[in-house]
């Protein structure tokens, strides 16, 4: 196993390279190089933003560079043949912690949840115990730790009490279909995916935040870019920021729009497709404040002081500089 884990790391950091090698190592005056996950669902912003020129209306140009996994594009952004990926801000506040310079504007509230089958006898965190659970983006996924600090705050220790599988997303899905898992929590438009076809929602990422004493519900996923080359593109950025709000718009509005993207859906299911659209427009951040940075900051200090430690790092307290606000020139 340590062996194949080791070609595979090799694989992939060969790959990352070939990638790095045949991408311009600077982008040009209002260009803006953006690398996301292949599959993943800000490619619908990103190709409505293309499709309707809204870079060129906005005075810049976007260029799209999908690549294979997140952390793919992460090794893009610290290479500098990225200016912008998507990651949370745990990994950017984990990222300053190592005496990176990274930046988030925030981009949606989108979350996770938890899942079982329709007629499942869990009902609650409480039903879980001793039940097979799958758990999406590993042992540090925040979903998983804060529905732990929820679970810990009302006396189960579901680390001890659950037989846990970690597994990628799709496999997830796969497994809970086949009876093989009794639960699971994964990515929202995972969720999304399984309840069209009746699975059960316990609760999400943000009922979890709720019951931890946050009344809040804060951005998950944003755009990460260094804040040296922020410094030298203030107005790219923001024009960027603009036309990805604008892009927002026009999914949400406009069913033209949301049929040209479908297929960046993967499904031809009816039910699935609105629910994606539905969750997909009701995560879109229109505003982000002062407010929204302090329960972030709670959020964070959970994660810090637990288990969470481990996905944050050694700084147990959130650097607020972190965050872009859009009307910074």
């Amino acid at each position: 196993m340590k062996l194949l884990k080791k070609k595979t790391t090799r694989l992939f950091t060969l790959v990352c390279c070939l990638f790095l090698s045949t991408t311009s190592l600077a982008s040009t005056n209002n260009e803006i190089r953006i690398s996301t996950l292949q599959f993943g669902t800000i490619n619908w912003t990103l190709q409505t933003i293309v499709q309707n020129q809204l870079d060129i209306k906005n005075g810049f140009t976007l260029q799209l560079q999908p690549l294979a996994s997140t952390q793919a594009t992460k090794i893009a952004l610290q290479a500098d043949a990225a200016d912008i990926i998507a990651a949370d801000w745990t990994w950017v506040a984990r990222q300053r912690g190592m005496s990176s310079d990274y930046l988030f504007a925030p981009y949606s509230s989108s979350a996770g949840s938890l899942m079982v089958p329709a007629q499942s006898k869990i009902q609650s965190i409480q039903d879980l115990a001793a039940k097979k659970l799958g758990i999406a983006g590993g042992a540090l996924d925040k979903n998983w730790l804060l529905l732990r600090a929820l679970a810990l705050k009302n006396g189960q220790d579901l680390d001890q009490d659950v037989n846990k599988v970690f597994a990628a997303p799709p496999l997830l899905n796969h497994l809970i279909k086949q009876g093989e898992i009794d639960a699971l929590i994964n990515f929202w438009h995972y969720s999304a995916r399984l309840k069209a076809q009746g699975y059960r929602e316990i609760i999400n990422l943000h009922d979890i935040i709720h019951q931890l004493g946050i009344n809040k519900t804060v951005p998950i996923l944003g755009y990460v870019f260094s804040q040296q080359w922020a410094e030298q593109n203030g107005k790219t950025i923001n024009a960027f920021l603009t036309a990805n709000r604008q892009a927002g718009e026009l999914l949400c509005s406009s069913e033209q729009h949301w049929q040209a993207i479908l297929p960046l859906t993967r499904t031809n299911d009816p039910r699935t497709q609105q629910l994606l659209r539905t969750n997909y427009c009701a995560g879109r951040v229109l505003s982000f404040t002062q407010q929204d940075i302090q329960a972030i900051s709670q959020i964070y200090s959970i994660l810090a002081n637990s288990d969470g430690g481990k996905l944050v790092g050694s700084i147990k307290q959130l650097d607020p500089k972190l965050f872009w606000m859009n009307n910074q020139q």
